[in-house]
């Protein structure tokens, strides 16, 4: 290992920087957010940057060696080799740390790729050489770990000396801390919630063993839909209640070793009534365990969301809600259908048309505006009785209507014809569940495009 990694506290201490360009502007920016004060030198500076380094010292003139005094950190960032290589000499032999852009051989420290989740910080290096490779795997980073940890490393912050009079021993508040961070009194803590994250953190009991719940949506299909919230949950969850409008595709994304239960209804496969799946809930967290409950589409738009976390709240059981991408938005995306537009639909309102004991019962007259999209959900085992009720209701008959069927995956077939042709088109393609029905102009938004 050439290069030791180290975090330097720079607030208010005097660093120099030769340049004045671009590449000075993007170490500035850095400096800047450490709180550094900056001794700026070149003969032409950049009028941005010289607003940007108002309170602090800009010299537009060439670099000196005696610029060098009283600074702990010198950056090179000219596009003169003769004067980067001179500040890089000058800097070691007053033992002053020194780096140099896009030039290894001459730092004694290098700027690494920084994910930023103050006070948490976490910095990839790879001793100047592969600075690609280097941003690339902070992007990775940046994917696993959420924004709100920043809230923990502050409530860890605040509470460690506490923390230190309750468990003196190290190797026992250590194994402690580790605990905690398996309870719900992390997320708490991640949600700002600091209250509740104190009385996980602070009994040392080890009696408490609750769990949690994620309601999570999985959005339509397509696994790159999801939500990075709703991935990092997928990997932390032990136990996966899904149902059959999650694909397999997304359920690839789930952790290797969770336990996978399916809990929705398929045909000629005994059903999971919905009560079950509540008391199932409360019993998992109860027994201690992280259950994700993966939804199709929205927890909260048609998925009983409401009712789970009713059932959850009543048994006193920590639980998150994450949204997904709802089959409206997505499928309606991926078929190139708008669902609102200005000229064609000022409105757009989601509808349930699933029947009940064979029939479909709905206010129908309420859909027949022509400037509003209507969406129906779980709609096609009652499509002749929703195309005939609407035509009924006022709705014209060649109004345009689209069926999606197992959108945003590489299965998605899109079958259009009008309210009074569908029911034909449907019986003699035989299209496949799962399916979206969308109903008005923004149908045929492709056709007016083209013109």
């Amino acid at each position: 290992m050439r290069y030791l990694p180290l975090h330097i506290d720079l607030k208010g201490r005097r660093v120099l920087v030769v340049g004045g360009g671009e590449i000075a502007t993007r170490k500035v920016t850095l400096l800047l957010k450490a709180h550094a004060k900056i001794l700026l030198v070149a003969p032409s500076i950049e009028e941005r940057l010289k607003e940007t380094l108002a309170d602090h010292d800009v010299l537009e003139d060439r670099y000196d060696p005696s610029q060098l005094e009283g600074v702990v950190l010198a950056v090179a960032a000219t596009s003169d080799d003769a004067v980067n290589r001179q500040v890089s000499e000058d800097a070691q032999a007053r033992n002053i740390l020194v780096n140099v852009v896009d030039a290894p051989d001459l730092c004694t420290v290098t700027f690494p790729a920084i994910i930023d989740r103050s006070p948490l910080v976490v910095s990839v290096g790879s001793a100047g050489g592969a600075p690609v490779l280097t941003r690339h795997v902070r992007e990775l980073i940046e994917q696993m770990l959420p924004e709100r940890i920043s809230r923990l490393a502050g409530f860890f912050a605040q509470t460690r000396d506490r923390l230190k009079e309750t468990l003196p021993d190290i190797d026992a508040r250590r194994r402690h801390t580790e605990d905690f961070l398996q309870t719900p009194g992390a997320e708490a803590a991640m949600n700002g919630d600091n209250r509740t994250a104190e009385r996980f953190l602070f009994d040392t009991s080890h009696t408490n063993k609750v769990g949690e719940v994620y309601l999570v949506g999985a959005g339509p299909g397509d696994p790159d839909l999801l939500t990075l919230r709703a991935l990092q949950l997928m990997q932390k969850s032990e136990v996966v209640l899904y149902d059959n409008l999650v694909s397999a595709r997304v359920l690839d994304r789930v952790r290797r070793d969770a336990d996978m239960e399916f809990v929705g209804k398929r045909s000629g496969y005994k059903s999971t009534s919905q009560e079950d799946i509540n008391d199932l809930l409360v019993r998992l967290a109860s027994n201690g365990k992280r259950v994700l409950r993966l939804k199709g589409g929205d927890p909260f738009i048609f998925g009983r969301g409401g009712e789970e976390i009713q059932k959850l709240i009543d048994g006193n059981i920590p639980f998150q809600v994450v949204p997904g991408i709802t089959a409206a938005s997505g499928c309606a995306t991926y078929a190139g259908i708008p669902l609102t537009h200005r000229e064609l639909s000022q409105s757009v309102r989601f509808v349930t048309g699933h029947p009940k004991d064979g029939k479909v019962d709905l206010p129908w007259k309420e859909f027949v505006h022509p400037m509003e999209t209507v969406v129906f959900y779980m709609g096609l085992g009652g499509l002749a009785t929703i195309c005939a009720q609407l035509i009924k209701a006022g709705r014209d008959a060649s109004t345009p209507i689209a069926i999606v069927s197992k959108g945003t995956t590489p299965e998605q077939q899109v079958l259009k014809g009008t309210l009074e042709s569908m029911p034909g088109l449907v019986a003699r393609t035989q299209i496949q569940t799962p399916t979206l029905i969308i109903v008005g102009d923004v149908v045929n938004f492709s056709k007016l495009a083209a013109r």
